[in-house]
């Protein structure tokens, strides 16, 4: 099986998820940061990571993300948000239809992560952002939460995510290894 790992990563949040799934995956497996990524044809599998930037995966994400075709994808990504929120749910279907039709999306995994602090101050001295997404105290207490993300549990989560999506593979062909 030939897998490649691609993240993005802003806090080192993608980082450390991706890492945690290439651990998962086949010896041999790559894993490297989306600005190092090779071309993505010829994989039995990609799994690409992003963190969340306006909704939906980071520009640089978008970029590799645009390259991808006829291909098998697993989505994973980290968010300040919560990864069964409703603000996740659409951030899952951005980074799916971000992917150009033919490309089969096998699944897509999102987990809790802590923002830049500078970010936040940034979004927060931004007014139009300010007004929409005022600093309450659930979002307080929601971005405190995150601090701690992606933990160990996130990382096994994301294991076992990456295990599913291997199972739906298809087995290889015995002409393969002639």
């Amino acid at each position: 099986m030939n897998a490649l790992v691609v993240y993005s990563s802003r806090t080192g949040n993608t980082r450390t998820v991706a890492e945690a799934i290439h651990a998962a995956l086949p010896a041999g497996t790559a894993v490297v940061s989306v600005h190092d990524a090779p071309e993505p044809r010829g994989y039995d599998l990609l799994a690409l990571g992003f963190w969340v930037n306006r909704g939906g995966p980071d520009a640089a994400m978008l970029r590799y993300m645009a390259q991808v075709q006829d291909a098998r994808v697993a989505l994973f990504g980290t968010l300040g948000a919560y990864p069964d929120s409703p603000h996740a749910h659409k951030v899952r279907e951005k980074a799916v239809a971000a992917l150009a039709p033919g490309n089969q999306v096998l699944g897509t995994f999102l987990c809790h992560g802590r923002m830049d602090p500078a970010r936040i101050a940034a979004l927060q001295e931004n007014p139009s952002v300010a007004r929409h997404h005022p600093m309450t105290e659930e979002r307080r207490l929601r971005l405190q939460a995150a601090q701690t993300h992606p933990d160990a549990t996130d990382c096994a989560q994301a294991q076992a995510f990456i295990h599913e999506m291997l199972a739906l593979l298809p087995a290889p062909s015995p002409a393969r290894f002639l």
